[in-house]
């Protein structure tokens, strides 16, 4: 089988395959803001502890959330309740996890969106309205505060025998929830210099972003310092402030190298490759065992009159068949997408062509990452 990946079956597999491999398409330039980070520019996570009520018999039971009654019973004393020695058992209320991410620069005032998730045993959050919960950060300090109705992305109905879940009903979203208290202490304006931080670390890339911010400028106001930092000299630059250096060359389009990298995702069969993947010279062969065991029980009865009992006597047929595409031989400097194109020709199952592609990378043949999820 030598001519497995002859250019006819190439063709064939590209014009009768349209659901099977697409090959790869050219690279093509980027605008910077989609490759950097840029230093001081983040966001910040916050959390938040708090109490939905409002549910119709859903919420949390309290003998199994005693944390419900307690955060329960606080609100209620600071609104001026007195609940002590009380025994509280509703349905109608659930202790959730309020979380939320405070992106740059939200100023005091700002609505910001915020996720509701249950943590005691409360069945759905549907129609449930969070109480004003404050939101802290890694800090300890409040940076927003929470309250709203909450929009639950499932639902459940339940009958006598049986139950149907659609969705996950114990967690929500309130857009716009929360409102910023506080802002995040960083002074953008007096910065001399920032450093882009690359997402995908690369000396090639980094060396491109170098050039092409150089040469927007006219001199040089970007240095290299590794493969994933880029310091920017932000008075070099001319710009009246850090603000206008960003805006200018955020969207500078530069060419990003990528590396070769192969990512199988086994439960769905699907594998992504990069175009520059490359295969060594090498020899595959791939097989199918089938294993086919059928019962066919037959009953055997007594003769007519007398004595006896009627048993089943189990009669089994056992058997093995192989089935397999023979040696294939792959020239090297191939690209695995010609590879694989040519696997779809044959009709070989995704499954089977990722067990193929381990068993390249084990013989040292795939030049490129390999990655399993």
């Amino acid at each position: 089988m030598r001519g497995l990946l002859s250019a006819s079956a190439l063709a064939l597999s590209l014009a009768l395959s349209p659901a099977g491999w697409v090959a790869p398409a050219e690279a093509a330039p980027v605008r910077l803001k989609d490759l950097v980070e840029f230093d001081g520019v983040r966001a910040n996570d916050l959390l938040g502890y708090g109490l939905v009520v409002g549910l119709n018999g859903t919420g949390d039971g309290l003998r199994n959330a005693p944390f419900t009654e307690e955060i329960m019973a606080n609100i209620l004393e600071r609104l001026g309740v007195n609940v002590t020695g009380e025994q509280f058992r509703p349905r109608n209320v659930a202790a959730v996890l309020v979380t939320a991410e405070l992106p740059p620069f939200a100023r005091a005032g700002s609505p910001i969106d915020v996720t509701v998730s249950a943590i005691g045993d409360a069945s759905s959050l549907l129609g449930g309205t969070l109480v004003m919960t404050p939101l802290n950060a890694a800090d300890g300090q409040i940076y927003a505060v929470a309250q709203g109705t909450i929009i639950a992305g499932g639902i459940t109905a339940e009958g006598e025998a049986a139950q149907v879940t659609q969705g996950v009903p114990t967690a929500g979203v309130i857009p716009a929830g929360a409102t910023v208290e506080r802002e995040v202490a960083f002074d953008f304006a007096a910065l001399d210099s920032m450093r882009l931080a690359l997402r995908t670390p690369d000396f090639t890339t980094a060396a491109r972003i170098e050039s092409a911010i150089n040469g927007n400028f006219g001199r040089p106001v970007a240095l290299m310092l590794d493969a994933g930092t880029v310091e920017i000299d932000i008075d070099g630059t001319g710009a009246p402030s850090p603000a206008h250096a960003i805006g200018r060359i955020e969207n500078i389009l530069v060419e990003p190298e990528i590396r070769a990298r192969v990512v199988v995702d086994q439960r769905s069969g699907t594998i992504v490759m990069g175009e520059d993947v490359r295969i060594s010279r090498v020899a595959v062969s791939q097989g199918n065992l089938t294993l086919r065991i059928e019962e066919a029980p037959m009953v055997v009865q007594p003769n007519p009159f007398s004595p006896g009992e009627t048993i089943v006597v189990p009669r089994t047929n056992v058997g093995i068949e192989e089935e397999g595409t023979g040696l294939a031989e792959v020239d090297g400097g191939t690209s695995l997408s010609e590879v694989v194109a040519g696997l779809n020709a044959l009709g070989v199952a995704p499954n089977d062509m990722i067990d193929i592609l381990k068993s390249i990378r084990a013989a040292g043949a795939l030049h490129a990452d390999f990655i399993v999820r």
